[in-house]
């Protein structure tokens, strides 16, 4: 039995019969496109295996690392194994690159191609790093090396630095595009194995490395020494490096200050959380790029309810569709409720937008009448925007019933109200820390916490 059939089959004790009759036993482990780093399976249709991969990635990869000593990238495809045995098996014989060359193109078996630069929707909170990230993929090493974009979980920072890979691709690059952690592993692999060459000559001798999650590489001095030498290597041959990251590099604790001041040499752009227009123009486009029909109610509700996570929000209308054509049942908006209420932001009930505003109008001494009108004078603005913050912070109120209570014009200008909020949040101390003492003396009045 191959590591991918056992693999299936210790997951099959840890689901229920129902779901694995419905989804996994449908799998088929691809051993001779699979290495001890990437693992790949079959799926008959791509919405079983979108549904797989949001749902049970990181189970089946931590099954693999149990096994292995090895967390691989899970990989599930609709195309067919080709079990002809006279076809390259290149891919099944260990640490080998992930890009080959057939018919003159440089393919990739890790990228996701249908992470372009046409399939990202760009909004004022990501402008500026998708503008930086298409001036690299035109000009890779001549300008912006390294390329250093940070922001939180789920915000399209892997989107985006797989389409500079993919146009690379198109044009016939040699590309790496690796996580940290899978960098770390293949190290550590062959430090043990003795094959330091073949790890350097596998990561150095390529036209552009692409290195996601690098704050994970805090604390692993040996690795940061690695790493350190690569880094200097590429660039030094003009070789363009892009990184991914979390937080700033000065952020990264146990970061050596060699690798931070190198991390800032090029440009770094930063990707906010979406706001609301950004998120349903993402999930419209969603649902076009795969054939899913949400109407406009469940499309508000899913961006207003959600959070941020973009990849969340994705994998939830996948689900949504998912659980809609398996029950034969019509999308609504009450059936989108039920079906991913677990994943919804979990919102206070019981406070209300008049609690807050009264609260605010109490501490900042301002009228509750001022806040709620169009006055303009600078003591009543903070009070307002305060307000409108922390009620989209802490009610289950949407934005167009704020804008009605604010009497605003409607839902965009409290979007509106909120960047500007946002940009404050970061560039003013003292409002900040207004914002959260706030905050916290309100949680504590309304909710009694100690």
């Amino acid at each position: 039995m191959n590591i991918g059939k056992k693999v299936l089959q210790n997951f099959k004790k840890e689901l229920s019969n129902r779901d694995w009759n419905r989804y996994m036993q449908h799998l088929i482990y691809n051993e001779r496109a699979s290495t001890p780093h990437v693992a790949q399976f079959y799926a008959p249709n791509i919405l079983l295996a979108k549904w797989i991969k949001t749902k049970y990635q990181f189970q089946l990869a931590h099954l693999f690392e149990l096994e292995t000593k090895i967390k691989p990238h899970i990989i599930i495809s609709t195309e067919k194994i080709d079990k002809n045995p006279s076809l390259d098996n290149e891919q099944s014989k260990g640490s080998k690159p992930t890009h080959k060359k057939q018919n003159n193109q440089t393919k990739s078996t890790i990228l996701n191609p249908s992470f372009t630069f046409e399939s990202f929707i760009v909004g004022s909170s990501n402008q500026f790093a998708y503008t930086t990230a298409k001036s690299v993929a035109e000009k890779p090493g001549a300008i912006y090396n390294p390329l250093f974009l940070y922001g939180g979980v789920g915000l399209g920072k892997t989107h985006l630095i797989q389409a500079i890979g993919n146009h690379q691709i198109s044009l016939g690059k040699r590309i790496i595009y690796t996580t940290f952690e899978q960098f770390m592993n293949t190290f550590t692999s062959h430090l043990r194995a003795q094959t330091m060459e073949r790890f350097r000559e596998h990561f150095r001798e390529c036209d552009m490395l692409i290195i996601d999650d690098i704050q994970f590489l805090s604390g692993k001095e040996q690795t940061q020494e690695e790493f350190f030498h690569t880094f200097n290597e590429l660039h030094q041959a003009k070789k363009q490096i892009i990184i991914t990251s979390d937080r700033q590099p000065h952020k990264i604790k146990g970061l050596v200050d060699r690798l931070r001041s190198r991390f800032e040499w090029g440009l770094m752009a930063d990707i906010q959380p979406p706001e609301l227009e950004t998120k349903i123009a993402i999930i419209q486009k969603k649902c076009e790029i795969d054939g899913i029909d949400l109407n406009q109610d469940i499309i508000n509700f899913l961006a207003s309810n959600m959070g941020n996570n973009i990849r969340e929000i994705e994998g939830a209308i996948i689900k949504l569709n998912a659980y809609a054509g398996l029950m034969n049942q019509k999308l609504t908006l009450e059936f989108a409720h039920n079906v991913i209420k677990d994943q919804l932001i979990e919102k206070q009930n019981n406070i209300s937008i008049d609690d807050i505003v009264t609260y605010v109008s109490k501490s900042l001494n301002v009228k509750v009448s001022d806040i709620k009108s169009k006055k303009r004078t600078r003591l009543v603005v903070k009070a307002r925007r305060i307000s409108i913050y922390l009620a989209r912070d802490l009610t289950t109120n949407s934005m167009p019933q704020m804008a009605i209570y604010f009497g605003m014009k409607d839902h965009t200008a409290v979007s509106h109200t909120m960047k500007k909020i946002n940009e404050l949040i970061k560039n003013d101390e003292s409002f900040k820390l207004v914002l959260d003492e706030l905050s916290t003396q309100i949680n504590k009045k309304l909710f009694k916490i100690e």
